[in-house]
Formats: structure tokens, C-alpha cells, sequence
């Protein structure tokens, strides 16, 4: 049996996300700025998909300004903001377990001689919205708080944050990077507070390369680059139509029947976690049941590093992550977890089980019965 359990990595693409691509690309190919018919049909294209899209956030298509993925969604949120309100101030505030697409801008901006507070997050990896509210400053101009930690599913206040920011501080822009949250949630940005929100296709079983960045009406973002003028000229270049078709392809289908998917996978969540827990030496790590995402589990080994387990378990056909797949290449002790208050062997020794509506309980109990018998014979070969 093969089972996949690192979804938050990424998704399987959807039938029809696939099929919309395909057709976009052998039918609809023009490039949807020529002036010709085909070039329209190529437009109508664009204008469909971002209807659906935008329907999915209850804002307007004028709101999207579609991206390569959430981590170009999220550097245009930083550098653009940074950019158009230099005069206001030099001020951020995040977290200090935010994806790197998120620290690392905000890191360049240190270099570029802003400043930037990082909040501190709770044993469960919450920040607090009182924290965010005391570190404000008159020169402050955006606040990023991510919306579900791509660890541990950990699910910030983000509502809460941003009707407090409407209330005591109107002028500083609100960023929540829902990477892992759209799709898992319904998401209303302009009812939260919300100016900014970053999404990625791939994570909700739409393609590689592709993702949107909801800009308030009214929020001024400068370009990240500069060309032909399209999608308002904050994100110029020719459009990925087939990419934007299989993205508003893999947003009805993942809201399609919603509730049904959600509940399932927090019944999945549910027996995969009460499983881990009911194992000698096995934390779970973030927020206790029912709270946080319905499909992020972080586990934490006693005696055993993650490394050894992930291919342990890719033997039986299972597959986990041992962290953040996008920050793989930098490889080092998770600031999440070390934020939350985990051992350096902790750490070393976590797991991280990702689930979609398309996993069912066969493959949890699979995945527990692997446990049960690879977590012995693992300890005792560390001892030896």
C-alpha cells in the first residue's frame, strides 16, 4: 500500500484542474492581451477563472493579482508594501514561526535598515493579539501574521488581529499568508481585516506555479517588477492562463461539498492523533484537539531522529516530511518548534503528517500499525 500523508507539501492535482490546463493550453492558447479573437477567448479564459476565485474569497476579481505561487505572493506583499509606504515608516511586525517566504524578505529588509519585530508564539505556537497590539508603532506600516502554521497547523487569530488593527491602528496594512488555510477554511479578507492574503494552487490540488495575492481595494503595493502593464502593471507579463484555469478548476472542487471534506478530515486528524499519542515516547505537537487545521499532525519521536523514521516509513510506502519541504534546502533545528519551547533532540525527532480529503482510514491504520512496529526495532537500534 502506498499512503501520502505529506499534503502540505503539496497535492495531487485534481482531475480537473488537469483536464482544465490541457484544454486552456491546446484550445484557448492565444495570448490574452492580443487584440484578435483568439486573444479574447484567451481573456474570457482569465475573467471566468477569477470570478470563481474571487467568489471563493467574496471579493472582487479586481482584488486578485495572480502570482507564480505563494512565495512570490508573499515577497510582493513585503518588498511591495515596504516600497509604497517608506515615508510612513520603516516598522513590520511578524512572527517568528513564519514560512521563510515570509522571514527571509523580512530579513532583507534588516539589511535595507528597517526594522522589524518578531513576536513570540505560546507552547502551542500561538501569538497572542495583545502581543501584536503592543508591538505597534507610530512608523509601523504592515503587520504578517500566517493564518495556519505549514508545521505544526497551529491556527493563528488572525480575525481577531485584524479587527484590532482596523480599530487601533487603521493605516498599518494587515498580510496573512493562508498558504495552508484557503481551502481549509472559508476566508472573507475584507470581513477579518485582512489588505493582503497569499494563496497557492498546489496546495489545494491545483498545479505547480501558480497563485494569487488578494490586495484590498485602496491598499497601494509598489511592483515587484516592470513590463507590459497586465494586472494592473503590479504584476506585469503575460499571463499563465492554463495555470489560472486549473487553479479556479481546484477551487470548486475543494469547496465543492465542503463541510463533508473538512469534517472527514478532522476525523482522520482525530484517529491519527490519538494514535500517536497512545505510543510509548510520542508527543503531538501545536494545539489540542478539536482546535487548529484539520490536516496537519506533528509528532515528536523520543530517541529516534526524523530523518531515520521518514525513510523507515518510505519503505513500507508512506509517505511524511521531517519539516518544511520548501525550506529543505536550508537545512537546520525548525524555528517553529524551537519557538514553541522543544528540545534539540525534540526537534531532531519530529514528523510531519499532512492529510487531504482523499485519505481515508485504511491508510491512517496502515500508517499506525508501521509505527507500532518500526518505533521498537528503531530504539533498540539506537541503543545498540
Amino acid at each position: 500500500m502506498e499512503v501520502y500523508l505529506d499534503n502540505s507539501a503539496t497535492t495531487k492535482v485534481y482531475p480537473a484542474a488537469a483536464d482544465a490546463a490541457l484544454r486552456v493550453m491546446r484550445e484557448t492558447f492565444a495570448n490574452p492581451s492580443s487584440k484578435h479573437r483568439a486573444g479574447f477567448l484567451a481573456e474570457r479564459e482569465l475573467k471566468e477563472a477569477a470570478k470563481i476565485i474571487a467568489g471563493s474569497l467574496h471579493c472582487s476579481e479586481k482584488e486578485l493579482i495572480f502570482t507564480s505561487g505563494g512565495t512570490e505572493s508573499d515577497n510582493m506583499a513585503i518588498f511591495g508594501t515596504a516600497a509604497s509606504r517608506a515615508r510612513k515608516g520603516r516598522h513590520f511586525i511578524t512572527t517568528g514561526i513564519e514560512h521563510p517566504a515570509v522571514l527571509m524578505p523580512f530579513a532583507e529588509l534588516e539589511k535595507q535598515g528597517c526594522e522589524v519585530t518578531y513576536l513570540p508564539v505560546s507552547s502551542e505556537g500561538l501569538v497572542s493579539v495583545e502581543s501584536v497590539k503592543n508591538a505597534l508603532r507610530p512608523d509601523t506600516v504592515l503587520v504578517s501574521v500566517m493564518m495556519v502554521n505549514n508545521e505544526t497547523g497551529s491556527r493563528q487569530p488572525v480575525e481577531e488581529i485584524g479587527t484590532m488593527l482596523k480599530k487601533e491602528a487603521p493605516d498599518v496594512y494587515f498580510h496573512v499568508d493562508a498558504v495552508q488555510g484557503f481551502g481549509k477554511y472559508r476566508i472573507k479578507p475584507a470581513v477579518c481585516g485582512i489588505d493582503m492574503l497569499s494563496v497557492s494552487a498546489h496546495k489545494i490540488h491545483g498545479p505547480k506555479g501558480i497563485g494569487l495575492l488578494y490586495v484590498r481595494n485602496g491598499v497601494r503595493v509598489s511592483p515587484l517588477l516592470y513590463g507590459g502593464g497586465q494586472q494592473r502593471d503590479l504584476r506585469p507579463g503575460t499571463e499563465n492562463v492554463p495555470g489560472i484555469a486549473a487553479m479556479a478548476a481546484a477551487v470548486s472542487d475543494i469547496y465543492s461539498d465542503f463541510d463533508n471534506k473538512i469534517r472527514r478530515e478532522y476525523n482522520l486528524k482525530k484517529r491519527l492523533t490519538e494514535g500517536l499519542l497512545s505510543m510509548e515516547g510520542v508527543t503531538v505537537n501545536g494545539q489540542s484537539l478539536p482546535a487548529g487545521a484539520p490536516h496537519i499532525v506533528s509528532a515528536s519521536f523520543e530517541g529516534i531522529k526524523s530523518e531515520v523514521l521518514l525513510h523507515a516509513l518510505e519503505e513500507r510506502g508512506i509517505y511524511v516530511s521531517s519539516g518544511s519541504a520548501c525550506a529543505s534546502n536550508h537545512p537546520g533545528l525548525s524555528g517553529t518548534l524551537k519557538a514553541m519551547g522543544l528540545t534539540d533532540a525534540a526537534i531532531n525527532g519530529t514528523i510531519r503528517f499532512s492529510l487531504c480529503a482523499d485519505n481515508n482510514e485504511e491508510e491512517i491504520d496502515y500508517t499506525l500499525n508501521a509505527l507500532g512496529e518500526l518505533l521498537p526495532a528503531l530504539r533498540r537500534f539506537v541503543r545498540k
